[in-house]
């Protein structure tokens, strides 16, 4: 694995481990990534990305949860609420 710089593998590695809830792997991360030359408005920024994307499948579950709540008359269609990240500071969107 040489195709990632040190940089960017610490911030898959940061980002991996936010999605997948891992508090050990983000005590691991944190202080890798700054080794490897990232600054905390760096890991800050990647990790507020993670949190928000990591947030999607929970939206969606509040949404069919509040859909089925409600009485199947009042029932509209799912909301985009679905929708990923706010990707208007990034070039690419996701999901």
């Amino acid at each position: 694995m040489n195709g990632l710089t040190p940089r960017e593998r610490e911030l898959v590695a940061l980002g991996a481990a936010m999605g997948s809830n891992c508090v050990p792997c983000i005590e691991h991360h944190i202080p890798e990534a700054r080794r490897a030359g990232l600054s905390d408005a760096e890991l800050g920024e990647a990790i507020e990305l993670a949190d928000q994307i990591r947030q999607v499948p929970a939206r969606k579950v509040l949404a069919a949860a509040s859909a089925a709540l409600a009485p199947a008359a009042a029932r509209a269609p799912l909301p985009e609420a679905a929708q990923c990240a706010d990707m208007s500071r990034h070039a690419s969107s996701c999901c």
